[in-house]
């Protein structure tokens, strides 16, 4: 299941943009992608939802969670084996007789995790990618605007002349490498296989 936008139309509305009813589709495309952008960034779902994922089973007898903070844990399982003598404690999951043995092993874990309510600021950020997304569809008819287009770099008038650059990004779902540490820094790195439900 596809997790909802860390954004809504209305919080575009309460930020001054105006939404054309006929543009509702396309936003919430934009809503859809900024979020996903972020989240990959940040390596979590930032929003609460219920989660089962797979991670390396450590050496030792605490297992660090991806996706903070996690609020419950319904289940877990080493090598497909069910398992219940855990503890969850600050986001990590202990176990005395710990994760594997000799051989390497595969924890498989549903857990509840991310934020009730999603941060003002993130909801800020989703909505300004949206909103220059927007900006760029409306710029030329029938969205040919959204093309990565190239910046003026320089221009000279005697003798006319223009040279174009680009500054390497596609798109305004491109995240900046500012916002790229800060939402990694904030919510931790990503896991190799999530599945929401």
């Amino acid at each position: 299941m596809a997790l909802a936008p860390l954004a809504t139309t209305a919080d575009l509305e309460a930020r001054g943009l105006t939404v054309d009813p006929s543009e509702a589709s396309v936003v919430n495309v934009y809503l859809g992608v900024a979020s996903a952008a972020v989240r990959e960034a940040a390596g979590a779902a930032i929003s609460r939802t219920t989660s089962t994922l797979t991670l390396e089973g450590p050496t030792g007898q605490w297992l660090t969670l991806p996706g903070p903070p996690i609020v419950s844990v319904a289940s877990v399982s080493i090598d497909g084996r069910p398992v219940t003598d855990w503890r969850l404690r600050s986001e990590r999951l202990w176990r005395a007789a710990g994760w594997s043995g000799c051989e390497p092993s595969e924890v498989e874990v549903t857990q509840t995790h991310g934020l009730a309510d999603v941060p003002e600021d993130i909801v800020d950020l989703v909505c300004r990618m949206t909103a220059a997304a927007l900006v760029r569809y409306r710029s030329e008819d029938g969205g040919e605007g959204l093309a990565a287009d190239k910046e003026v770099t320089s221009e000279r008038l005697g003798d006319w002349s223009v040279t174009y650059g680009s500054d390497g990004r596609v798109s305004e779902m491109e995240l900046t490498q500012f916002w790229r540490d800060r939402l990694a820094a904030r919510f931790g790195s990503s896991v190799g296989v999530l599945r929401s439900r």
